[in-house]
């Protein structure tokens, strides 16, 4: 008599004897009841012999046992396409691809691997199309997509990230999860705006006498230096108007049409830490890396007086460039990034202003509770 082992059952089915091939896998699945290979195994002897419910029940045994095997996800996602239930197939390929992707298998799973992708992009563009001939049937097709259902699309379809608020020290809840904010959302912007050639006037008369750019990022003595790659590095710079909660002593009063331009602006005043406002400049070739800011409850300015070609930033899932003149406002609780791949020097005026979506009252509040939190101490910014 044969001894039952899995490869006596595969020479057995490889044979065409798969009566005893069966048997043989049901007494190696009763006697190791942890093991999922012999229900792999007896799947496959069952799709050969045409019984469906016998492979789906094998497949769904091996999977209960090891609910990420491999091999059982990808040939119950191979019977649900045979079958035509697309949607049961897509659920198990995409797991199965999870599971590639978390350890990679041997190079013999390379062709199933790949066959699994491009059913489940195959699978992505027919729902892509399900859903605009959705919207088209409400009239919403072309321009008349609102633009966050058109996100929710994206989203849905995996063709976007979702980033949400992660502010390093003070999380303030309720608030829109918005990473940008547009310019026309504010009745203050085009009097700042309409300052630009006079800020920029003032900036470079500012950088033509004895003022230089400082690191953005700077070491403090007696206190751990923040984990920046750009600590202490000029490609990084920055020419402080506000620093303190206070106006430069030196540089705001050689910059009166900045700093009447930044009056215009819903500014927080809280303690040493606001307002803030400065010139910040990227070198050529610098990166700043993706970080978060330490509150969701103000968002930041850049009116880009500089702007050189291949300058631009991340927030979130949306990036942007910056075009002089025109106002940059976001939530740098968002994860964020900026680089400047160009030939030049890049210059924002960068300042914060409170969110539109706080309160009178709670800015009152928030004012003491921050305030306190700055005289307390708090983490570094950067």
């Amino acid at each position: 008599m044969a001894i039952d082992t899995l490869p006596a059952a595969l020479n057995l089915a490889r044979t065409g004897d798969f009566d005893r091939a069966r048997a043989m896998l049901l007494r190696l699945m009763a006697a190791a009841p942890g093991e999922a290979d012999p229900c792999v195994l007896l799947a496959g002897i069952e799709q050969r012999r045409g019984d469906v419910d016998g492979e789906r029940a094998a497949l769904a045994e091996a999977l209960r046992r090891a609910p990420r095997h491999l091999s059982a996800l990808l040939a119950r996602a191979a019977l649900e396409r045979r079958t035509g239930d697309d949607r049961a197939a897509v659920r198990f390929y995409a797991t199965a691809l999870a599971v590639a992707d978390h350890s990679p298998p041997p190079a013999s799973f390379d062709a199933a691997i790949a066959d699994a992708r491009a059913f489940v992009a195959g699978a992505g563009e027919r729902f892509a199309a399900t859903l605009a001939a959705a919207i088209d049937g409400a009239g919403l097709g072309g321009g008349d997509l609102p633009p966050r259902v058109g996100e929710a699309i994206e989203l849905l379809l995996g063709r976007r990230e979702l980033h949400l608020q992660q502010p390093s020290m003070f999380y303030y809840p309720g608030l829109a999860q918005r990473a940008f904010f547009e310019r026309a959302a504010f009745d203050w912007v085009p009097a700042v705006e309409a300052a630009t050639a006079a800020i920029r006037e003032e900036l470079l008369a500012l950088l033509a006498g004895d003022e230089a750019f400082a690191p953005y990022v700077r070491s403090i003595p007696d206190q751990p230096p923040p984990a920046n790659h750009l600590l202490d590095d000029p490609a990084w710079g920055a020419v402080h108007l506000f620093e303190g909660g206070q106006p430069h002593p030196v540089h705001a009063a050689r910059c009166p049409a900045t700093i009447a331009a930044l009056r215009q602006a819903p500014q927080p005043a809280i303690g040493t830490r606001s307002p803030m406002a400065l010139f910040s400049r990227l070198k050529p070739g610098t990166h700043i890396r993706p970080h978060h800011g330490v509150f969701n409850t103000r968002l930041i300015c850049h009116l880009p007086l500089i702007v050189p070609d291949g300058c631009g930033m991340r927030v979130g899932a949306d990036t942007r460039e910056w075009r002089e003149g025109e106002l940059l406002i976001f939530d740098d609780s968002f994860e964020h990034e900026a680089w400047n791949r160009g030939t030049g020097d890049r210059v924002v005026l960068l300042f914060e202003i409170w969110r539109p979506d706080i309160g009178a009252d709670e800015r009152v509040a928030l004012t003491a509770l921050l305030g306190a939190v700055e005289a307390h101490g708090i983490a570094a910014e950067a």
